[in-house]
């Protein structure tokens, strides 16, 4: 597509970056939805040597996640940003042109790994631990460095066209 037939808002050609006019996204609310994962990863972690139930924390971040991800109003830790830890200006928001979709992608790529490790933490226990730990280092890593591995996967899907670019219009969101 040429810069004349250009969309605002829109790659120009699939993996390009955008100019997201337009699209906001509130990185302070992806910052509490990474913090909630770590949390409740390493609780689930560290408790479950003393208390074995604790494992349940794990499926239940996949449900809270990939409900999150199909559903972004249902989205626990976000929403506790928005309706409790924003308003009371216990966290200010940092509003950044920025696309919602690559955020929403890592966050439901790590319900799915979530959901494996679940599968495997009754047979083979340590197996699902590496891999929720897995989700939890790779969250710990966007929170600490800004570095989104689901991210950057979700850049390459799209740039080589299994993913369609996002069509929105240059309307203002605040969705995340």
């Amino acid at each position: 597509m040429s810069a004349a037939t250009h969309v605002k808002g829109s790659p120009r050609n699939p993996g390009e970056a955008s100019d997201f006019v337009g699209i906001v996204v509130d990185h302070s609310a992806l910052k509490v939805n990474q913090t909630g994962i770590v949390a409740t990863v390493l609780v689930a972690f560290a408790g479950s040597a003393l208390f074995r139930p604790l494992l349940v924390l794990i499926p239940l971040l996949a449900i809270v996640l990939l409900v999150g991800t199909f559903a972004p109003q249902f989205a626990l830790f976000k929403q506790l940003y928005f309706k409790a830890l924003k308003p009371r200006g216990i966290v200010k928001p940092r509003s950044v042109q920025d696309r919602p979709e690559p955020h929403n992608f890592a966050q439901g790529l790590g319900g799915v790994f979530l959901v494996v490790a679940s599968i495997f933490l009754i047979p083979v226990p340590f197996l699902g631990l590496a891999i929720a730990l897995l989700v939890a280092v790779l969250a710990f890593v966007n929170l600490a460095f800004g570095y989104c591995l689901g991210c950057q996967i979700f850049y390459q899907l799209e740039r080589r066209g299994v993913l369609k670019p996002s069509s929105r219009s240059s309307e203002t969101t605040e969705t995340f």
